[in-house]
């Protein structure tokens, strides 16, 4: 399966906070949306992700005063992206060997959607069972 196919049954909801909001306004969003992960951008440049792992070491470091500093102090600037055209297969070596659960997806340069390690387990989980079902069905036909 590719990216531009899970990208079609999930949606391309993208949410973003910018690189100079405070963490306190980023841990908001992130709550509100009950997401993981809020892409940083500035402009229509992706500049960092900040997920809930970024905000637990931030707080454990600094304590509740790194709530009021910039995101870009605590993100993630080393992004790694998805392409529209990339298999689950490789997006799961991908985010392993990275350890991270959340991939940007460019096409043109331009966001137009987030990969999360959960959106690639449905996807794994609904070919497993596609798959089971075809192999029911041609034993019960043989």
């Amino acid at each position: 399966m590719l990216v531009t196919e899970i990208l079609k049954d999930k949606g391309d909801a993208v949410f973003s906070v910018a690189p100079d909001q405070t963490l306190l306004e980023a841990c908001s969003e992130i709550h509100s949306r009950r997401i993981g992960a809020v892409m940083v951008c500035d402009g229509d440049r992706v500049v960092g992700v900040l997920s809930e792992r970024d905000v637990v070491r931030a707080v454990a470091r600094e304590g509740a005063g790194a709530l009021s500093r910039p995101v870009s102090a605590y993100m993630t600037a080393e992004v790694v992206f998805a392409e529209p055209t990339e298999t689950v297969t490789i997006l799961m070596e991908r985010m392993t060997d990275r350890r991270i659960r959340h991939l940007p997806v460019l096409k043109d340069k331009r966001l137009i959607g987030v990969i999360s390690i959960g959106d690639i387990v449905k996807c794994q989980i609904a070919e497993a069972t596609r798959e089971a079902e075809s192999l029911r069905t041609y034993i019960a036909a043989g």
